[in-house]
């Protein structure tokens, strides 16, 4: 396919390329807005979502300047009172305020541009929306955003929201494609100018009033929020495991759990009572469905740097298939957070139930738990410039090149996401030149039960020989692949990281109702001739799949036991891979494809971590830092490439 041109220039080497001498505390606060502004765009649209689930349309519509479009669908309101109007008119009484009511928006999968001059930003996301009235009525839709962002008087706003709707339907009978065959949504993006979200800008920075101190303080709340964020997305996927050890270890000692209108428990006790009473014994035996995937996650660090607040959506997926039992829990997070001795722990998880459905009922009715009547507060999106901290602009203390350094960590933690959300992407849409050359030179990709291609070219052909290279653009279904909720661990001097994140596989199609399946990725990425790229993406599928719309996750049976392993991909065959999943041996054993006993839901697959317990340093129980392949061929692994393996945690001492 043609990809859409871009409107960064791809030549221009990322904005931490700089050469050392030309390193001055003007370039360095220049370089801390455009990272703080990736950022900001984020949050301001992750906050349109969470408004939507409480009906603050008047404060939804502030979030658009003065001339912004919001175009849902073919339906389209210009201004922020047009889209306030629209906005409370299209949702009816599915609008989270009426009891029982339930209007849950998600907008995940963020691939963010920041234009050179740092004024405007484009940005491609995922979304999808639950709606209910709580009489009845339902809806379930969901498409892909392609936005536009103006920085306005030091703060981010919309000018273009673009969402274009790919499925839509009620809850019974579930959804189906919008106006049948879909056609691709344009990319604002190609695979070169996705590495460079913040591209080099032309031409000297402007003189700065601010500090060095200042500029420390605020890479120091950039950093935080890496560290908070990867907590609670850790956090959450402790929970989906039923890793009770593992969360209490993530709790200050006075830490606590607070359920509104079901309890409160403190100290580590009450805190795994709380777990073990809400959703059963540590572990997950056969059948038991236990996943609470995060959404919208946004992180503010108190000025202290020694507190913070993290609020979020989380969507429950409970289930048992040996009694059949499924449930949907919809809920907003509020949660309390607070560092010592360097390390960040959770103080409070703060948990407002909004919506608890029976699968096979679903939330048309309202909920089976007492109705909500409580709105969390909302964040602070704006960001603190930390003007208060006044003082000589150069201090002699503070070493700009170790702010720089500190500041590119940061911004290879928004450069790993870009990248695993394009991946994501190109993937939904089978662009095997898209997704392939996202990849570094001597990148390498696990293809899906077959084995891992090394090369951008490799990887392109090995797509074009699983999918075919004839395919319409236009598409009857598609299987989505959303990563959302990662763990992102950068290397010390910013130019590397691993990331682990949920594969959330939402489907759709023209003759049948789409349904979830669940997986996970195990990622690396690396800076290469001033683009992020992506070192190392292993699937590990599945963990749990829904057997259709109306069964859900609940409806699986057993595997025979005494069935053979079901073969690897046929098409390898023809394009073998650089090493199959039986030669990379025992990490690969038990998925499909690989050398030992293949495990399917409902049977509980291993679950393997690259990383500690953020907390306590805690092992699990599958443990495998790095690459995967690389100790099969260790000449991939990023040290022998002259990149920094990140640390994967405090070491339990």
């Amino acid at each position: 396919m043609k990809f859409s041109r871009a409107y960064l220039l791809v030549a221009i080497v990322s904005i931490f390329e700089h050469v050392q001498s030309s390193l001055t505390l003007d370039s360095l606060a220049r370089d801390v807005e455009r990272v703080e502004s990736i950022r900001e765009i984020k949050d301001v649209t992750k906050t349109f979502a969470q408004l939507a689930q409480f009906g603050e349309w008047r404060e939804m519509s502030k979030l658009f300047t003065s001339e912004g479009l919001f175009e849902w669908g073919n339906q389209t309101a210009v201004g922020p009172q047009a889209i306030a109007t629209k906005l409370r008119n299209t949702a009816g009484n599915m609008d989270g305020i009426h009891p029982g009511s339930l209007n849950t928006m998600i907008i995940e999968n963020p691939v963010i541009s920041l234009s050179e001059d740092g004024q405007s930003a484009k940005g491609r996301w995922n979304g999808i929306r639950f709606m209910g009235d709580g009489a009845g009525g339902t809806l379930i839709q969901g498409g892909t955003y392609e936005n536009g962002y103006q920085l306005v008087d030091g703060k981010w706003y919309i000018t273009h929201l673009g969402y274009h709707a790919m499925y839509s339907g009620p809850y019974k009978g579930g959804w189906r494609n919008v106006g049948g065959a879909l056609p691709l949504v344009p990319y604002h993006y190609t695979p070169e100018s996705v590495g460079i979200p913040i591209p080099t800008p032309l031409g000297d920075p402007s003189p700065t009033e601010a500090t060095a101190a200042g500029l420390s303080h605020r890479i120091s709340r950039m950093n935080d929020e890496d560290d908070v964020r990867n907590l609670q997305h850790a956090y959450g996927f402790y929970i989906d495991r039923r890793m009770w050890s593992d969360v209490v270890d993530l709790f200050a000692s006075d830490g606590s759990v607070h359920i509104r209108n079901v309890g409160i428990h403190s100290g580590a006790g009450g805190i795994r009572k709380s777990l073990e009473e809400r959703m059963g014994p540590e572990g997950l035996t056969q059948g038991i469905n236990n996943d609470h995937p995060i959404f919208g996650l946004i992180v503010e660090v108190h000025p202290n740097g020694k507190q913070a607040l993290a609020r979020g959506i989380e969507v429950g997926m409970i289930g048992d298939t040996k009694t059949r039992a499924a449930s949907w829990e919809f809920n907003v997070f509020r949660n309390h957070f607070v560092k010592e001795n360097g390390l960040w722990k959770l103080k409070k998880v703060d948990v407002t139930p909004l919506i608890v459905a029976d699968y096979y009922q679903g939330w048309g009715n309202g909920s089976l738990a007492p109705l909500n009547d409580h709105v969390p507060h909302f964040l602070d999106i704006t960001v603190q410039k930390s003007d208060a901290l006044k003082g000589p602009r150069n201090r002699t203390d503070i070493d700009l090149e170790d702010l720089e350094r500190r500041l590119r960590r940061s911004a290879a933690y928004d450069g790993a996401e870009n990248n695993s959300h394009a991946y994501g992407f190109y993937a939904d849409d089978l662009v095997c030149a898209g997704f392939g050359y996202l990849f570094a030179k001597k990148g390498h990709k696990a293809s899906p039960f077959a084995g891992y291609f090394q090369t951008p070219e490799r990887i392109t052909q090995a797509c074009f020989a699983s999918y075919g290279t004839n395919r319409s653009t236009l598409r009857s279904s598609i299987s989505f692949h959303w990563r959302p909720q990662p763990v992102i661990l950068v290397s010390e001097d910013g130019r590397s990281a691993t990331l682990r994140a949920r594969l959330l596989q939402p489907s759709t199609s023209t003759t049948k109702a789409g349904s979830f399946n669940n997986a996970i990725y195990h990622d690396q990425v690396v800076l290469e001739d001033g683009k992020w790229r992506l070192w190392s993406v292993t699937i590990d599928e599945f963990y749990w799949q829904s057997s259709s719309w109306e069964g859900g996750w609940s409806a699986a049976n057993p595997r025979n036991s005494s069935a053979p392993n079901p073969a690897p991909a046929a098409w390898i065959s023809k394009y073998p891979p650089d090493i199959s999943l039986v030669g990379v041996g025992d990490r690969e054993s038990t998925f499909r494809g690989g050398s030992g006993n293949f495990i399917e839901w409902p049977d509980i697959q291993r679950m393997w971590f690259q990383y500690r317990n953020p907390v306590s340093g805690r092992l699990p129980e599958y443990y495998w830092p790095g690459c995967v392949p690389c100790k099969a061929k260790p000449e991939w692994a990023l040290t022998a490439n002259g990149y920094q393996e990140p640390a994967t945690g405090p070491d339990g001492s």
